[in-house]
């Protein structure tokens, strides 16, 4: 649609020199958020487990009916193109691991022995240190975007305050930047919630080296939580704050070439001038039209 050589964008300014291309605000954030979680194979891999979950309890009423026995938010499904969406489920798993933990080895006490080792599989992962963070770190992330997809979507949205919300969103994830410490505390919250202090001790913490060692299987990691904050923290942060500044150049760019509409106001006679100077610029083509 945006392409400037092919798509909709190039066939509009070939009519149209003076059009203008506006990306849709919420459709950036869902591939803002698309771009982090593919940016690493840990965030890939969460949002497999999340949905692995998902699938287990919603194959069978009889699962179904174990899981609202234990939580008051259900495990929800998702679209692939609506990123932001994924805070409902990432919301239940964020204030209700334990109860789904509980309602995980409940159904591995009434499943078959096939389901039993997935069952099993899964309770561990929910009760794991490392799965913990994740889901913190990824709650935190979608909930500030979450927050400005919903306003972007309303139809009285302006274009400057759409831009002054973008703006706030970037200064809160460049905040969360050193936020990986926090979440570490956040998690280890949750798991003495679930009373799992072997995710404490160091054994679990061997585990979670072991799960996160790339590259030979025998090569050592002095610190599986440092790895973890530069591997999936610093990769899903970063990737997200520069996707958003990369997706909405364009927007700031035409709020700019407008704001003359919005701040006449409020501009010296010199500022007045020059953004009157620039929009004419922009509504001009060929001949002075």
């Amino acid at each position: 649609m945006k392409g400037r050589n092919k798509g909709v964008q190039a066939r509009l300014l070939e009519k149209n020199p003076r059009a203008l291309y506006v990306p849709c605000g919420a459709h950036s954030l869902n591939l803002m958020i698309s771009d982090a979680a593919t940016a690493s194979i840990d965030a890939t891999s969460y949002f497999g487990t999340v949905q692995k979950l998902y699938n287990l309890f919603s194959a069978s009423p009889q699962r179904w009916a174990i899981l609202k026995d234990y939580v008051t938010v259900a495990l929800k499904t998702w679209s692939d193109t609506r990123w932001e969406s994924r805070i409902n489920s990432i919301e239940a798993v964020r204030y209700q691991a334990s109860n789904i933990r509980e309602a995980l080895l409940k159904v591995r006490e009434v499943s078959d022995p096939l389901t039993k080792v997935e069952t099993q599989s899964l309770a561990e992962e929910v009760g794991s240190y490392r799965f913990i963070i994740c889901t913190v770190i990824w709650y935190d992330i979608l909930h500030i975007v979450n927050h400005v997809s919903k306003l972007l979507q309303s139809p009285k949205m302006q274009l400057d305050v759409a831009v002054d919300l973008l703006t706030k969103a970037k200064t809160s994830l460049t905040n969360y930047r050193i936020g990986f410490t926090s979440a570490q505390v956040s998690a280890k919250d949750m798991c003495e919630k679930m009373n799992v202090e072997a995710v404490l001790k160091e054994k679990r913490l061997r585990s979670t080296k072991r799960h996160f060692a790339y590259g030979a299987a025998d090569e050592p990691i002095a610190d599986a939580m440092k790895r973890l904050e530069i591997i999936f923290f610093n990769v899903v942060v970063d990737t997200t704050i520069q996707s958003l500044t990369d997706r909405f150049k364009t927007l700031s760019e035409v709020r700019d070439q407008f704001g003359v509409l919005v701040n006449f106001q409020k501009l010296d006679d010199q500022s007045l001038n020059n953004q009157c100077d620039k929009l004419c610029k922009t509504l001009t083509s060929g001949y002075g039209k």
